[in-house]
């Protein structure tokens, strides 16, 4: 399959964007072949200077420029890109990125993702009322608008707490004064409301999947982490069969008809119960480990976005591991000047 996929998130920093992981998911497979386009919205994301990740990169307008900004990027962009596919991989842009998708397709870039009604029913602050219709338990939440609220809502729910953005960041707080300073840190951030979650003390478990639009589930993989950051993040998993995930995410693929990749997360605590922690409407940055257990869910996703009928197993091997790793890259100050003045770089040119 020989197609040019536009990919964001190249962030590979200690909390690494999904970008990276996808496009070595594309590179690395044998049925794939084509261009990578790398878009971002930073000059600085180490991504854009690892030439063996995109031939091209561009930078593109911040989310809260709006929808019109972004499509008059593209434009520019499509210009001088062949692009066909289009693989989104943060949270923040996917609103402006579904708006745009049939004026992205005039334009000859296809993309598959979820509607704005699906954004809103997995959002953060419906999860209790999803969660019910995908037969798993929930921790209790308070959406809160400051902090007199947040204190009211940590008398009702009690410590620990794990203070979440609407978007992005999760802190755990076990006791008021860390609240106050986390729900600060992430209102400055991210603007109220802010969303106290009950910590759920146990073992995490993550699980990446492809829904194909029409309540199917493409293929799933789920995988423990092993070793998390000092801020929560996984920094190392291994790949297992969880039976009760892989059943609620093809309920949710069901329930939702969703469009596209998703992460659920969960806690399973001490007495074996399962509770749904959140639904990231995009794949994660651990997907990388989904091509290595032979789901490759990116590809398929190019698939399903050109309108084809991906096949992929559903069964994949436990017991891989992966573990992020940091390095440094050297580039010359001319490509971060291009970057910089002319909002683009170009490793490769087109065939």
């Amino acid at each position: 399959m020989k197609i040019n996929v536009a990919v964001t998130g190249l962030n590979a920093s200690d909390n690494p964007a999904p970008g990276v992981a996808v496009v070595r998911s594309l590179r690395e497979d044998g049925n794939w072949s084509g261009r990578i386009i790398g878009l971002s919205y930073d000059a600085y994301e180490p991504g854009l200077f690892d030439p063996h990740l995109a031939d091209s990169a561009y930078l593109i307008p911040y989310p809260k420029e709006g929808p019109e900004a972004l499509l008059g990027r593209f434009r520019d962009i499509r210009g001088r890109e062949e692009i066909d596919v289009l693989l989104p991989t943060l949270d923040p842009e996917l609103e402006n990125f579904v708006k745009l998708e049939a004026e992205l397709g005039a334009l000859g870039i296809r993309a598959f993702l979820p509607s704005l009604e699906q954004l809103r029913r997995r959002a953060k602050s419906n999860l209790p009322e999803l969660a019910g219709d995908i037969d798993l338990l929930v921790p209790e939440i308070r959406m809160v608008s400051d902090l007199r609220e947040a204190e009211k809502a940590s008398q009702d729910l009690d410590f620990p707490l794990v203070i979440k953005g609407l978007f992005y960041e999760a802190y755990r707080a076990s006791n008021a004064a860390e609240l106050f300073s986390f729900v600060q840190i992430i209102a400055a951030r991210w603007g109220y409301p802010v969303i106290l979650q009950k910590h759920i003390s146990g073992e995490e478990y993550n699980l990446a999947g492809l829904g194909d639009g029409s309540g199917g589930l493409v293929s799933a993989v789920c995988m423990k982490k092993v070793s998390l950051t000092d801020r929560g993040k996984g920094w190392a998993g291994v790949s297992i069969h969880h039976r009760g995930l892989l059943e609620a995410a093809g309920r949710l693929a069901s329930a939702l008809k969703w469009r596209g990749g998703f992460e659920l997360e969960a806690m399973m605590d001490h007495d074996g119960k399962l509770y749904l922690i959140e639904i990231n409407p995009r794949f994660p940055a651990w997907i990388y480990l989904a091509k290595a257990c032979g789901i490759n869910l990116p590809l398929a996703y190019c698939e399903l976005a050109l309108g084809r009928e991906p096949r992929l197993p559903r069964e994949y091997k436990a017991g891989t591991l992966f573990v992020h790793y940091t390095t440094d890259l050297i580039a010359d100050v001319s490509q971060l000047d291009s970057l910089l003045t002319r909002r683009e770089i170009h490793y490769r040119k087109g065939s």
